[in-house]
């Protein structure tokens, strides 16, 4: 299966403006507790350190925990309401599993991805595009964080110049959403996130009967 970043983008936009308000509250909510998370590990380093600028291991620590939470809930908020968005429900924004294989995940492609940059620049380049869908499949069928790597390599595998372009143009969208003076984004977030998604179903081909839909049926 192949895809179009423009009929990705245009699908975004569309599922976007299917429930408008209620997706730029759920942006905003991501937003504030991303800002949330931030503060929470500076006033660690103040307080261990002394100044905010002045990192300690702990505030680290604490931020990439939270930082991580916040990931999954997004994520597994947006894949359900790329399938269907009348059904999802600001509760999704709260998805603390599977928390270990999603951190080994983020941590192990981080590391590979800098390890890429280092080399030349564009070897991780290729790296992220290879495992660009490694968050959505860790979320999604809870695989750990080697199978989900190999899996989004078997999907993006043939596809690495769209996907660039895709991922081009979605930058390019969240940038004019900083220039709209930063509202944009909660605009531009979730259309770009939307685009993203479906250029994952559109590649994986996989039917859209998810695990994580179960949340919706409890």
């Amino acid at each position: 299966m192949g895809f179009s970043a423009g009929a990705a983008i245009r699908y975004g936009w569309e599922t976007f403006k299917r429930r408008l308000w209620f997706f730029v509250g759920a942006t905003l909510i991501i937003l504030i507790a991303s800002a949330v998370s931030e503060g929470i590990g500076s006033a660690i380093d103040a307080a261990i350190t002394g100044s905010v600028d002045e990192p300690s291991i702990l505030g680290a620590v604490v931020s990439l925990a939270l930082g991580t939470l916040i990931s999954m809930g997004a994520t597994a908020f947006y894949l359900v309401a790329h399938d269907n968005p009348e059904a999802a429900d600001l509760s999704l924004l709260w998805h603390p599993q599977p928390f270990w294989k999603y951190l080994g995940m983020y941590l192990l492609v981080a590391l590979v991805i800098a390890a890429g940059l280092i080399l030349l620049i564009v070897p991780g380049i290729i790296f992220a595009l290879m495992f660009m869908f490694a968050p959505l499949i860790v979320i999604e069928r809870e695989l750990g964080p080697i199978d989900a790597m190999k899996e989004s390599n078997r999907i993006t595998r043939g596809h690495k110049w769209p996907l660039l372009g895709l991922v081009a143009l979605l930058i390019l969208i969240n940038v004019l959403g900083v220039l709209a003076l930063v509202v944009g984004l909660l605009v531009s977030i979730p259309v770009s996130t939307f685009a993203f998604v479906h250029a994952y179903r559109s590649l994986s081909g996989r039917p859209e009967t998810r695990p994580v839909d179960a949340a919706l049926a409890a």
